[in-house]
């Protein structure tokens, strides 16, 4: 993920990444479940506050609906879900949802 530029990131994008710095290791959230557990924006908002400010947290737990990792970030993050023991799907490209999607609780 890449650097915050110098700024300083808003209310919303600090409630993103307190709820990122929650999900524990192999555990992850899509992006809409992240904002949906916020409870405002997207996962377009949240995608945007993950490549502004995500570089500090485990930003690899946090992915598409489908089970497939960052755009751009795909070896990294694989790397990390086989450290952290993260279910992965057979083809072992994506995480499989069903198994690994954290419910905030």
């Amino acid at each position: 993920m890449s650097d915050n530029l110098g700024m300083d990131p808003d209310d919303y994008a600090e409630a993103v990444l307190d709820t990122v710095e929650r999900i524990p290791p192999g555990k992850v959230m899509a992006y809409g479940d992240v904002a949906e557990m916020i409870g405002t924006g997207g996962p377009r908002q949240v995608g945007r506050v993950m490549s502004l400010f995500g570089g500090g947290v485990p930003w690899w737990r946090v992915l598409r609906a489908d089970g497939s990792p960052p755009s751009g970030h795909e070896i990294r993050a694989l790397e990390e879900y086989r450290v952290e023991g993260t279910p992965l799907r057979p083809d072992g490209r994506r995480v499989d949802m069903r198994r690994a999607r954290w419910d905030g609780t």
